[in-house]
Parts: structure tokens; sequence; C-alpha cells
């Protein structure tokens, strides 16, 4: 057995294999619920074979989305909408994830093909007038955007309480497996980095201090998140110039996360100032997997690596190294919903069109078969 099929459990669930549908945000939903395109656009890759699919980045309140047209968790509306997603993702053999989002203060945007740039007057004209988010501290994200709100005492207990909210409505809607976003810049990270903490209350200052926010809400979270399915964390274990936020204070966090019951670190990187695929890292194949291995292997907490994880080749030697627990893949899975079973085949698993639903499997066994016999026949 490929390292890439094992199974793999975590609390009470276990995953079919190794692979792991990245979020992608599609910028489609409607008033905050996802639509026909989040059905099939997720509904393939759980088809297609991996072992958990995330759904894209979810907001946990109105305030927190990025864009109009970004998902959220925080309505019953929504809640009924995921669970025709879910439902159909854990009947094709996948589990399903969830990763609730606050920006912060990156809202009120245009989508990413129009560079995330602020909403202005002609937004406002068109019905989609601009809002304030909140922040550690009242520093707009770039040129153009609305001020954030400096967040007090009762704001950020209120921004716990709307990821305990959603975490609630996630069991509702069928998730098997909840991620919290602290990476890209979004609110947990914006407490944990100088650049947009300039606190000097006991959620600012050195790194105990703004690890605070994102350490209260995690507890808070997994208190509520049942108990036999697994909590991850997506972080980015580097950012800022001169990696200001580094790999040594994410090793930091990611040890008091496990202590708190997280059970996967997610390992990204940026996306405190500029786009959310801001360059802080070199994008060559595998990126954040030294970042995966350097936290694994300091912590003992289970890691997930992203980034330019294109072949059944390079994936197997990050697990078969102990580079990492999960291997996640987005873009290439937009370009080969099928990658899983192509992988596969491509390190020779026996019959691995059994991967497949047996409306697929089927069919195509018979037709290797078939040009098996061709084969022979031909000689």
């Amino acid at each position: 057995m490929a390292h890439l099929f094992e199974p793999l459990t975590l609390r009470n669930l276990t995953v079919r294999n190794r692979i792991v549908v990245s979020p992608m945000s599609q910028y489609a939903a409607v008033d905050g619920a996802p639509t026909d395109w989040h059905l099939v656009h997720l509904g393939k890759f759980a088809i297609g074979g991996a072992g958990i699919v995330f759904c894209e980045e979810t907001s946990v309140s109105q305030r927190s989305r990025k864009t109009y047209d970004c998902p959220g968790i925080y309505n019953d509306e929504q809640v009924r909408a995921w669970r025709r997603v879910t439902d159909f993702i854990r009947a094709q053999g996948s589990a399903a994830a969830i990763q609730l989002g606050h920006a912060g203060r990156k809202v009120a945007t245009r989508a990413p093909w129009d560079g995330f740039s602020p909403l202005g007057p002609d937004d406002a004209a068109a019905g989609r007038p601009p809002w304030a988010g909140l922040a550690p501290s009242p520093i707009a994200f770039k040129p153009g955007a609305l001020v954030p709100k400096e967040m007090d005492r009762d704001d950020i207990r209120a921004v716990i309480q709307l990821h305990v909210d959603a975490a609630r409505r996630s069991v509702d809607a069928g998730f098997d497996i909840c991620e919290i976003h602290g990476a890209h810049g979004y609110i947990i990270q914006q407490f944990l980095s100088p650049i947009t903490n300039k606190r000097s209350d006991g959620y600012g200052g050195d790194i105990d201090g703004r690890m605070r926010f994102g350490l209260e809400l995690i507890e808070a979270v997994r208190a509520v998140w049942p108990a036999d399915r697994p909590l991850f964390f997506r972080g980015s274990c580097v950012d800022g110039p001169g990696g200001i936020w580094s790999l040594e204070d994410t090793t930091v966090l990611a040890a008091q996360l496990k202590l708190r019951g997280v059970d996967v670190f997610d390992c990204s990187s940026g996306g405190i100032e500029g786009p959310l695929t801001l360059h802080v890292v070199p994008r060559r194949p595998g990126y954040h997997v030294p970042f995966a291995r350097h936290i694994r292997r300091e912590t003992g907490i289970a890691t997930m690596a992203v980034g330019l994880i294109t072949e059944a080749a390079q994936a197997e030697q990050y697990l078969a190294a102990g580079d990492c627990d999960l291997v996640a893949l987005a873009r290439e899975l937009m370009w080969n919903p099928n990658w899983p079973v192509h992988a596969a085949q491509a390190l020779g698993l026996e019959r691995p069109h059994e991967i497949l639903p047996q409306r697929y499997a089927w069919w195509l066994q018979r037709r290797e078969e078939t040009r098996a016999v061709s084969a022979n026949d031909e000689q």
C-alpha cells in the first residue's frame, strides 16, 4: 500500500487516504449561501476519490466576509444549503470539512480577478457599498480601504462567540472536520503579526500577548466542536518583511494549539500585506513541505502541506519521509478532479479504478479488461 492511500484516523474519524482538497474560494455564493456551483465543484472531488474535501473559506458573520459573494454559516438557511453539499460529499466516501474564517480588516473588496481592490463609490451606486471591518489596531489593509474599528474587549468576546456559533452550525450542516483560518492576513493572523497588532493591552506586545486572541478562540471552539471530530488550524508559517513572523514563532504557536486540542496544523504562508497569495516564499514544488516537516518534528502535531504538489510520486515521497501526514491540492484538482485515481495507477495500486464510485469503476475496469484481451489477441 502506498503511503498516499493509507487510511488516517484522527480522533474517531478515519479518512480513506491522505489526499485533501484544499479550500478554494469561488466567489459564487448568494446571500452567503452555497449554490449549485458549490455542489458540482465540490462533489466532483469526492467522486474523484479524495479523502477529505474542504469547502471554501466560510465566514462566521456577514461583516467578516471579504466580498459580497463569499459564503457564510451564520444563519439557518446557509446551514441547510451546506447540508446539501456535505450529504453528497459524505455519500461518496469522503470526509466533509469546513474552514471558518473572519477577514478582519480585509473586508469589502472585489474578487481576486479584480485585484481584491476595495469597494468604492461605483460599487455603492450598484448596490454594493463598502463596510468597515474589525482589527486589533485601526490600520487599513491597503490604500482606499476603510479603516477598521480597533477591537475592544467586547468586540473580542463577540468575534470569539461568532466562531463558536459557526462551529455549532457546522455540526448541523454535516461537517466532519472544522478548520480555523489563522493565515493569509485574516483576523487571527492580524493579532499575531506585529505589523498589524500595535496594541498595548494583554492582546498585544510580545508573542504571548499576540497569541492570546487566537488561543482563546481555539479553546472556545474546541469546547463546542464534538470531541470525537478533529479540529484543524491553518497558519501562515512565515510572513511579513524579513520574516517578521518566523517559522520559530509558528512552532511556538503550533505547540500551544496542540495543547488546546488542535489535531492538524495546516501549513501555508503570507498574506498579512498585499494579496492573499503574496509571494513570501519562492513558489517551488512543495514549497510549504519544509514548514510541515519542522513543525511536525518539533511539536509532534500532525501537519498538512500544500503548495505546487502535482505528481503522485512527489506526494508519496513527502509522506514516506514523514514530512507531513496529509497532502493538500487545489489548482491541480481544478485541472484534474480525478487526480486521486490517476495517482493510484501511477503508484502501482491494483485495481485503481475502485477508488471511484461503482458507477464509474465498473465500466472503467471492463475497459481495462477489454484492452488486455485485445492486446493478447494481437500477440
